[in-house]
């Protein structure tokens, strides 16, 4: 059974920094792609950093972009995301997603979701 649990949420003040971890269980070779995404109370789920697994390559939303780094470690099977100079419009549960299909990662579909790890920045 596959399974995503998300840790390393919490509270920080604004300009801080914090590290989520997303360990992956169950799976019988590395997903395709991985992705976090957050989603704040009235407001929509927005994809904040994507990684395809087995070439690295990753990509950001202007809003993120220069602050957060995602990055994935094969040996723990853990999908990191590091977020620096965070802000209190960062506030927001934060997922982290994963699919295998390679069909499914180009169109930005993910069939694997964690629980979410609560993130709140105070100003």
């Amino acid at each position: 059974q596959v399974q995503l649990v998300e840790s390393g949420g919490g509270s920080v003040q604004a300009g801080g920094s914090l590290r989520l971890s997303c360990v992956a269980s169950g799976y019988t070779a590395s997903p395709y792609c991985m992705g976090w995404f957050r989603q704040a109370p009235g407001k929509e789920r927005e994809a904040v950093a994507r990684i395809y697994i087995g070439s690295g390559g990753t990509d950001y939303p202007d809003s993120v972009k220069g602050r957060f780094t995602i990055s994935w470690d094969n040996a723990k099977n853990t999908l990191y995301l590091q977020m620096n100079s965070l802000k209190p419009e960062d506030t927001a549960r934060y997922y982290c997603a994963a699919d295998y299909l390679r069909s499914n990662c180009l169109r930005r579909i993910y069939n694997d979701w964690g629980q979410g790890t609560q993130v709140t920045v105070s100003s």
